[in-house]
């Protein structure tokens, strides 16, 4: 039987219209069932500890439960890839990093995922400082000390970075090229995994996560000259910035922030973004994170979004300069 006109049409907008009334309302119910936050690196480093912390206070408040899943390897690529394929349905979130947003498309020909085009900005949850740091043994005692000696013996001293693309990495390198230095890299999985070696004497030094070395340098256990954000770190007020020992502009440093798959219901991440907001504002929460050296963004999804887009050219010339490739 054929449809009046008027009839066919109410009955194709109301067919067109179910799916989206289907996803609203499911949006609206959010979370029904577990959310789990994909981290990529290993446990103890500064994302990880965020996102346990951010789980467990979104667990209170939704009354389900939010679990951190640490996927680990190619500098969070690992994990970033398997967020973008997730289903767009807010039960799987990503704490991802500028290594994997940023640095991973201009350092590796092909990537599983787009930056901009598979994911959602939430928004950016932290900037962490790196701290050029050195084992008690090498006799420099100073940052010029530090670089004469690489100078005088090329290719001989050690970095040891949390892999290819991870801003430790890129600070070691940027210095390399602005010194002309001969400094062989040396990659481990994660900050934490390099620890032993760098405190053994097995490697040099390191553009380490303050978070996962203010501890041993203010116990003795390390050698500490720089630290590689703009301004100095609460953390460690007494340690100088890399522009403060004479390098304009040098800032290589480590951000994380809370990312959906492409196509999540904005309904979904809007709701993720008032409740980070909402943690973000915690007495507790921000002294935590203060302590562990983070200093905590916060922005909008448009603000977090415009970071992206305008950081990825920028590393690039200095990762083709650098000649850097993945591990």
């Amino acid at each position: 039987m054929k449809l009046p006109r008027r009839q066919f049409l109410h009955w194709v907008v109301g067919a067109a219209a179910a799916p989206t009334l289907s996803r609203d309302a499911g949006a609206q119910s959010y979370p029904e069932r577990p959310v789990r936050i994909l981290v990529g690196f290993v446990p103890g480093v500064a994302p990880d500890i965020t996102s346990r912390l951010f789980a467990e206070r979104f667990s209170a408040a939704w009354g389900k439960p939010v679990v951190v899943e640490n996927v680990s390897g190619a500098a969070g690529n690992i994990a970033t890839e398997r967020a973008a394929k997730a289903a767009p349905d807010g039960y799987t979130l990503l704490m991802g990093g500028n290594s994997s947003l940023i640095f991973s498309p201009s350092i590796y020909d092909k990537l599983a995922y787009d930056p901009i085009k598979d994911f959602v900005p939430i928004t950016q949850v932290f900037v962490a400082a790196n701290v050029l740091v050195v084992h008690n043994d090498v006799p420099a005692k100073t940052l010029p000390e530090l670089i004469a000696l690489a100078r005088a013996q090329p290719g001989k001293l050690t970095y040891a970075h949390a892999g290819a693309g991870t801003s430790q990495h890129l600070g070691i390198e940027l210095l390399k090229y602005i010194e002309h230095l001969d400094i062989q890299p040396v990659a481990y999985r994660g900050t934490t995994a390099l620890l032993p070696d760098l405190l053994g004497g097995r490697v040099t030094m390191s553009f380490a996560n303050i978070s996962n070395v203010a501890p041993l340098v203010k116990e003795g256990k390390l050698r500490a000259f720089a630290v590689s954000s703009v301004k100095r770190s609460a953390v460690a007020p007494d340690i100088p910035t890399m522009i403060e020992l004479g390098y304009p502009g040098f800032e290589a440093v480590p951000w994380f922030g809370l990312m959906a798959p492409a196509g999540t219901p904005q309904a979904i991440t809007d709701t993720v973004y008032r409740e980070t907001m909402r943690v973000m504002a915690m007495p507790d929460v921000r002294k935590s994170l203060l302590d562990l050296g983070l200093e905590l963004v916060g922005g909008t999804p448009a603000e977090f979004s415009a970071t992206i887009e305008r950081e990825i050219p920028q590393w690039a010339k200095v990762i083709k300069f650098a000649n850097i490739k993945p591990d």
